[in-house]
């Protein structure tokens, strides 16, 4: 008869731990019902503008859309067509990567590093240099000025000064000749990366505890990299995580600056990118299933990034 019991009990006691969690979840819940109030209505909007259109994009991935009909669905069509047959694209796609490879962690480095520069200066040189760093960002379509720079005739500054240098006899076409497009978008792009991210470190550095560096220097730290690996980077996950996490999506997104500099589209597409592509069949095409398959890659692309940098940024410090 005991046996029984005990049996019983077992039994029952995966349901009660069930129904234990459940009513712990909802007492949380309940016990802090004042935040969710107040993040209700963001996370309203949240959903209706970022969650539902991802998710609606992805389904239309498996359709044929044009807009003018009801979508069709094709299962997987979109995607084999997008890497096997779309040789556009794969152009689009290595250059992505590369100008993501180049741009995304330089900018990334040079932002924290100047960050941590400026960080160290007196309060009104600080304000001044940061608003400096920052400018290149707020300003809308400043970047129209390297078209200026980059020229093909000999008024273009870049070729007068090398004319006059006599290191060229005639002016390069560097927004027009395909060995020289995608090296200029990627020196614009890096030029205008000071950006969300940089302030994020500023911000980071300015809260920094410094009793820990204080501390720090009782336990053996003998230098500022040393400051820099085991004390600033790990109290500033955060803010790092934060940065890297916009310098990817500047960097995989570029779209502006190559339309702007190399038009659209570029020669021997030369300058297309991933958004390009998309841009392409989206917004002229019309095939909105297709650009939905070009947009959900491009959403995967980003996700697996972002996980990856965020296992590497866990090893900061260790």
């Amino acid at each position: 008869m005991q046996t029984k019991r005990i049996e019983n009990r077992t039994a029952l006691s995966p349901l009660n731990e069930r129904v234990f969690k459940w009513t712990s979840l909802w007492n949380e819940i309940n016990r802090n019902k004042h935040y969710y109030i107040l993040m209700a209505p963001f996370m309203l909007v949240f959903f209706l503008f970022t969650v539902i259109p991802v998710a609606a994009s992805m389904g239309i991935s498996f359709t044929y859309f044009n807009v003018l009909e009801p979508p069709r669905f094709i299962g997987w069509q979109n995607y084999s067509r997008l890497f096997l047959n779309d040789d556009i694209f794969m152009i689009a796609l290595r250059n992505t990567f590369l100008f993501a490879i180049i741009t995304g962690p330089v900018s990334y480095i040079a932002c924290f590093m100047f960050a941590w520069i400026i960080n160290e200066l007196p309060p009104k040189i600080r304000a001044f240099m940061t608003l400096v760093f920052y400018a290149p960002s707020i300003s809308g379509n400043v970047f129209f000025i390297w078209q200026v720079i980059f020229s093909g005739d000999r008024y273009g500054l870049l070729n007068s000064l090398l004319i006059r240098l006599r290191i060229i006899l005639e002016p390069i076409q560097w927004l027009k000749d395909e060995q020289y497009i995608l090296a200029v978008i990627i020196i614009v792009q890096l030029w205008m990366s000071l950006g969300t991210s940089f302030l994020a470190f500023i911000a980071g550095l300015q809260t920094l505890d410094r009793s820990l560096i204080e501390a720090g220097a009782v336990d053996g730290i003998k230098n500022r990299w040393q400051e820099l690996w085991y004390i600033v980077l790990p109290s500033m996950r955060p803010q790092l995580l934060f940065g890297a996490v916009m310098q990817i999506t500047a960097s995989l997104a570029v779209a502006d600056v190559s339309i702007a500099l190399a038009g659209f589209p570029s020669v021997n597409y030369a300058g297309h990118t991933i958004v390009t592509h998309l841009m392409d069949f989206g917004t002229i095409r019309f095939e909105m299933g297709y650009a939905s398959a070009i947009a959900t890659v491009l959403f995967a692309i980003m996700m697996g990034t972002n996980l990856v940098t965020q296992k590497l940024l866990r090893k900061i410090g260790g």
